[in-house]
């Protein structure tokens, strides 16, 4: 490939600066473009003032500048069909057309196609109506997980310890639409245990590559205390899934639906992201599928990739995606996730960032910009996620001590961050 490759990457956290990032590093040496961006990826892209759902505006932009590539961060853009728009017009985007973005999109569809395609899941039920669902809780036991059936930001899934747990939650959905449209339809679904997992998956339409496994730290707290969160930290690669489950991940999940997809009419390429569960015997199951790079695991998976990103992209728009084409990195990686006062409720912005130029200058790590601007030529945090304080090391443990390392260089005031990042894989 040729230099001089315009490149558009849309959204605007962390796991979008660590697109750019990935992408900057490629031997082409692309014109990065990112929208809109955040002050990480200004440093290595043009920011553009537009919001990731600016749909109108984000494919006027591409008509008159005609990027090579555009990549997909975020998943609403993808649900509300930003790569159809953009392939009507000739344009090259990676990330997967609305009908396959429903994966993500509606948690019914996603589970009527899992279980049309054989792929182990929770046993789950569907409704409606406030009445029918309570009444459905007499089929399962406690803990009982009631999720809203569409995007939610990553709220709506709801563990219920109780039965008047379980009927808040349904209530709040369908009769006080929490979720708005989101909650018009709730899952209930068999409470899944184990230790769970995320699987980044390349599809080209037929072929699957899966990147290394990552795990999130969900829970705002140490010891997955306290509420859910946009994601707190994660870790690459994560013990819990070896090296023998991954055929069966290729086999038994990620193809079959694929395949299923492609028996109704949809082809999907781009990233298929598997929320897995993995039980105290070794069994997998398919909490839920996302139809985009997770974020933080995106931080944690493309630094330990190697070589060159963009002919992987590309080939997977092309239908011609091969194991070879994708290298992985020995070593590590951990992030740690710095995050506002009060996050993830209520928090300020425009609180000043220090220590930036000095964390930038440790070997092997990579502050990722999620939640940040800037403001008279200083950086100031403009988000609840704040950075990403990503490393690598030879095993996990020095990944990890280097990301702490490096976030103990940074000052935000007010801000907290987890101390604990991949304390499941260390108890392993």
């Amino acid at each position: 490939m040729l230099g001089g490759m315009k490149i558009l990457v849309i959204g605007s956290g962390g796991r979008e600066h660590a697109i750019v990032w990935r992408l900057s590093r490629d031997s082409s040496s692309p014109t990065l473009f990112c929208a809109p961006g955040n002050a990480g990826t200004a440093a290595l892209a043009e920011n553009l003032p537009l919001k990731a759902d600016d749909l109108a505006g984000l494919l006027a932009w591409a008509k008159e500048n005609r990027p090579d590539l555009t990549v997909v961060g975020p998943e609403v853009p993808l649900c509300l069909g930003i790569a159809d728009l953009f392939a009507a017009e000739g344009l090259r985007v990676f990330g997967p057309c609305r009908d396959a973005a429903r994966m993500e999109g509606s948690k019914r569809f996603s589970k009527e196609v899992m279980t049309a395609a054989g792929v182990p899941t929770a046993l789950a039920e569907i409704h409606t109506k406030t009445d029918e669902a309570i009444a459905a809780l007499d089929r399962f036991t406690l803990p009982v997980v009631i999720k809203a059936d569409g995007l939610a930001a990553g709220k709506g899934v709801i563990i219920a310890q109780t039965r008047q747990e379980a009927e808040d939650a349904i209530r709040s959905m369908l009769d006080e639409g929490v979720f708005g449209n989101a909650g018009a339809q709730v899952l209930i679904e068999t409470f899944l245990d184990g230790e769970e997992a995320s699987i980044l998956a390349l599809v080209d339409g037929e072929h699957t590559v899966l990147l290394p496994p990552s795990q999130d730290h969900k829970r705002v707290f140490d010891g997955d205390q306290g509420p859910n969160t946009g994601g707190m930290g994660a870790y690459s690669p994560a013990p819990v899934v070896t090296e023998a489950m991954l055929p069966e991940i290729r086999e038994r999940i990620i193809l079959p639906v694929v395949r299923e997809l492609k028996k109704r009419g949809i082809t999907y390429k781009g990233v298929l992201y598997a929320g897995l569960m993995i039980g105290p015997g070794g069994s997998i199951h398919v909490l839920e599928f996302n139809v985009r790079f997770g974020d933080p695991e995106t931080q944690v998976v493309l630094p330990r990739i190697g070589g060159d990103l963009i002919p992987v992209l590309e080939a997977c728009i092309d239908g011609t995606l091969s194991d070879d084409l994708v290298t992985i990195r020995p070593e590590a990686a951990a992030t740690v996730v710095i995050a506002a006062k009060g996050y993830p409720g209520a928090y300020a912005k425009g609180t000043l960032i220090t220590g930036l130029e000095e964390a930038a200058k440790v070997e092997n790590a990579i502050v990722f910009h999620a939640g940040t601007a800037r403001k008279e030529g200083a950086t100031v945090t403009a988000g609840g996620r704040i950075l990403a304080v990503s490393a690598l090391g030879a095993d996990l443990r020095s990944a990890v001590d280097r990301a702490y390392a490096t976030v103990r260089l940074i000052g935000i005031e007010g801000a907290h961050y987890r101390k604990d990042i991949a304390h499941r894989a260390f108890k392993a």
